[in-house]
């Protein structure tokens, strides 16, 4: 499923995730709601691999049928590769692993988000700064917010 990039000025924003998992332990429950955010349209999977760091530091790459699928059918993500991530950002994603991890990365566009971020383009305006606020920091400055009875 290999993604057409052309008319890049029509897409939405587009964001990639990391999500490691100590011991390579994969449940399958968040796969479901991925598919369905691609279904619904939320989403677009642009690229998607899972990597694994091996006791001796090695990185290899793992098909998705070794994964643990919980029964959902993940054939709607063979062969997502647009070509936006390389070998380098696969080496980095590895830099973060413990031997023995793995890993999903993930490179999206919002499509939800397509419609507003087109506007603003026409309208001149130039994304300068964007981030991410980690839920657990949010927590903690919540946390840390709370008056002390």
């Amino acid at each position: 499923m290999t993604q057409d990039l052309a008319g890049l000025e029509e897409t939405g924003p587009i964001d990639y995730l990391v999500i490691a998992f100590p011991n390579a332990h994969f449940t399958g429950e968040a796969f479901p709601l991925l598919v369905d955010l691609v279904e619904r349209g939320i989403i677009r999977i642009l690229d998607l691999t899972f990597i694994q760091k091996a006791q001796d530091g090695s990185v290899s790459g793992l098909e998705l049928s070794e994964l643990a699928d919980g029964g959902v059918d993940l054939t709607i993500f063979e062969g997502a590769s647009s070509g936006l991530l390389g070998d380098d950002d696969l080496e980095e994603a590895a830099n973060a692993l413990e031997p023995g991890d793995a890993a999903g990365v993930f490179v999206y566009e919002n499509v939800w988000a397509a419609p507003f971020a087109v506007a603003l383009r026409r309208a001149g305006g130039q994304l300068v700064a964007s981030g991410r606020i980690p839920v657990q920091a949010v927590i903690a400055a919540l946390d840390a917010a709370e008056p002390v009875a």
